[in-house]
């Protein structure tokens, strides 16, 4: 056991990493050592930033939490905290159920653990971050909250209503990560389409990425959770005309069939996603689209996930996620709907689905051999770098295998042309 150390580990999305990233800050100006995500962790405090959007995430946050009170009924912690997602929407649950817990902190308070530990917050620190990202990379988390009031989610009942970071904050945030070394943003937010309608009466997400594009030393900038309703066209002008905004765009769609759509309390149609789609793509030639899918709502039929299917078929997203309906407790749908798809039928469709997007990604990444592509080194591995290209956002996307005796330096961009492809994975050759 370390004195003086505090590992901190983040469960769920790069949101609550940018959480973390802000308190590392606070407890090292404070004169501690943090260790995040360790797989050895040694100190004898231990932060866990827990996710509580759907059922197996919270699994997941309350096995970690057992598995470090365990380390500390063993003796091996002497305090154990716990914030984020998660304790902001269970509070007095966790508290009741999970005494080996020194201190439960909400998605917003996590600073008050600063005071209880006997320090204070240091101002000059305010909105700073130890970044645990590889350092040519950053998430920029431009508001919290959201105003949608989707059937299944969870999220505004956690975060509560959308709040903004004004336009110069957030450029001030990129330009100092820029002087530490960052290159490449990833900008984030439950629904950047909304972003700047609290503070300024309209969406000003196309405004400020162009003002983010301007800045000496950004390399690449790529947007995350955009929402179809409501979508600012103007950001695909933005995107098509700064050489360093990627041509990539994260837009959750969840379904197709407009009774799906309905009932999730979507406010889009199908038509609308498809028009929405194919104007998407005129005007950006070459954009790569990830979306998000979910199986397995209630009601859903199979006439319900077959038009999903083709969907998938004629959309040919480039990237695409899924995942299956968790009937969760406060919803629109926990209240009103019955859970009445069985878990097996989810499972099933939600194979079906990723296989289906697993023939369309080895299509698209094939198609792009013979091609020679920017792409940024993230890491070596054993006896190659790993790297991705414009059309990959870290962890979740695609990545270039790069076989070579040069030395490559991480952090650098190399022309890279593509000699092999697999389903996901693509390999290729400095030029």
């Amino acid at each position: 056991m370390k004195k003086n150390q505090i590992d901190i580990v983040t469960m769920g999305c790069s949101k609550n990493l940018v959480d973390s990233e802000l308190l590392m800050k606070q407890f090292e100006a404070n004169g501690f050592i943090c260790t995040h995500d360790s797989e050895r962790p040694q100190g004898e405090i231990a932060v866990i930033n827990t996710c509580g959007f759907i059922e197996s995430a919270k699994e997941e946050s309350i096995n970690t939490i057992l598995e470090f009170a365990e380390r500390k009924k063993d003796g091996q912690l002497k305090k154990l905290f716990v914030m984020g997602c998660l304790s902001q929407r269970y509070k007095d649950e966790l508290e009741k159920e999970l005494p080996e817990v020194d201190r439960f902190y909400g998605k917003f308070n996590y600073k008050q653990l600063l005071t209880d530990l006997g320090q204070a917050e240091i101002p000059s620190c305010d909105g700073r971050r130890h970044l645990t990202t590889p350092p040519h990379y950053a998430y920029i988390k431009i508001a919290e909250g959201c105003n949608r009031r989707c059937a299944y989610c969870a999220i505004p009942l956690i975060t509560g209503k959308h709040v903004s970071r004004p336009v110069e904050d957030v450029l001030q945030e990129v330009r100092e990560l820029v002087q530490q070394g960052v290159k490449e943003f990833q900008i984030i937010e439950q629904e950047l389409t909304y972003y700047g309608i609290d503070i300024y009466g309209e969406c000003r997400i196309s405004n400020l990425i162009d003002e983010m594009a301007k800045i000496p030393g950004v390399e690449w900038i790529r947007l995350h959770y955009a929402y179809p309703n409501d979508f600012p066209m103007e950001l695909l002008d933005v995107i098509r005309r700064n050489n360093n905004v990627c041509k990539y765009l994260d837009i959750a769609l969840q379904h197709i069939s407009d009774r799906m759509l309905n009932r999730m309390l979507r406010h889009v149609t199908k038509k609308e996603t498809i028009d929405l789609i194919t104007e998407i793509r005129r005007r950006v030639p070459g954009i790569h689209l990830r979306t998000t899918l979910m199986v397995g709502f209630p009601g859903e039929t199979e006439d319900d996930f077959n038009e999903l299917l083709d969907f998938v078929r004629w959309a040919r997203f480039e990237r695409m996620g899924a995942f299956a309906y968790s009937h969760e407790d406060g919803t629109y749908s926990y209240e009103h709907y019955i859970d009445d798809v069985p878990e097996e039928v989810k499972q099933e469709r939600l194979d079906r689905l990723m296989a289906l997007q697993q023939e369309i990604s080895a299509e698209i990444e094939a198609e792009k051999v013979g091609k020679t592509m920017k792409a940024v080194i993230d890491r070596k591995e054993s006896d190659y770098y790993v790297a991705r290209t414009e059309f990959s956002s870290p962890e979740v996307d695609p990545e270039v295998i790069i076989k070579t005796r040069r030395k490559l330096r991480i952090g650098e961009f190399y022309n890279v042309e593509i000699t092999d492809s697999e389903y996901f994975d693509i390999q290729g050759q400095i030029k």
